[in-house]
């Protein structure tokens, strides 16, 4: 013959409920996903004229212990070398696990890195090479003529350049007239998304050659000639 519990029915109902909270509990526990990696998905080791924006924005995934991704968790990005700015310097990862941020190189230094870092674990490096302006090219405007005191008729156009023929926007070009007297206007220029500057050579007085130089920074000067007539 069956025993009868000696626990009245609704202490027994009761206890059955907590047993019922407390392993819900612990399942919940046990399923909030953890951040246990955080990696690079692109962007790292990417090329670009100091000062410009990278070509690929930054990926960043944040992972658990099962390698599958985790969202909603906080991650922070520091430029730590080479000056610049990261955007946004923080952000939630989304269902995939993923943050993204555009980053601008600083203006001086080849050696740029910025810090990615989530709460728990230990930051990552994300290295990037800023192109130096090594070059000025006159792209249009050399060796032309016009009448004394007049301007040249076509526009002077100088690009700066780096390492492998890179185009160096956010330039600063300076002219100086060398000979001849006259003008440059600007006198100074910053070059654009194509490292270039454009402006307008109005000749001086002095009938024969004529000279002007243009440098950018530490590069440079080079040469620009005319002929006054």
């Amino acid at each position: 013959m069956p025993m009868k519990s000696a626990l009245p029915r609704s202490v027994r109902s009761t206890a059955m409920s907590l047993l019922i909270v407390a392993a819900a509990a612990c399942k919940s526990t046990t399923d909030t996903p953890v951040p246990a990696r955080l990696t690079i998905v692109q962007g790292a080791l990417q090329q670009a004229a100091v000062g410009s924006a990278l070509p690929t924005p930054i990926v960043l995934r944040v992972t658990g212990t099962d390698g599958a991704p985790v969202p909603q968790i906080p991650v922070s990005l520091t430029v730590t070398a080479g000056g610049g700015t990261v955007d946004p310097a923080s952000a939630i990862s989304d269902a995939n696990g993923e943050v993204k941020a555009k980053w601008t190189l600083g203006p001086l230094t080849v050696a740029q890195a910025l810090s990615a870092s989530v709460p728990g674990l230990e930051p990552i490096s994300v290295p990037a090479v800023g192109i130096l302006p090594s070059d000025i090219i006159i792209a249009q405007g050399n060796n032309q003529s016009a009448k004394a005191s007049a301007a040249l008729p076509v526009q002077l156009i100088l690009r700066v350049t780096g390492g492998n023929n890179v185009p160096m926007p956010n330039q600063t070009v300076a002219f100086t007239i060398a000979s001849g007297g006259g003008s440059i206007s600007p006198a100074s220029a910053v070059t654009n998304a194509l490292g270039e500057v454009t402006v307008r050579w109005t000749l001086g007085p002095v009938v024969g050659a004529q000279t002007a130089t243009a440098t950018a920074g530490t590069v440079g000067p080079v040469t620009i000639n005319a002929t006054a007539n």
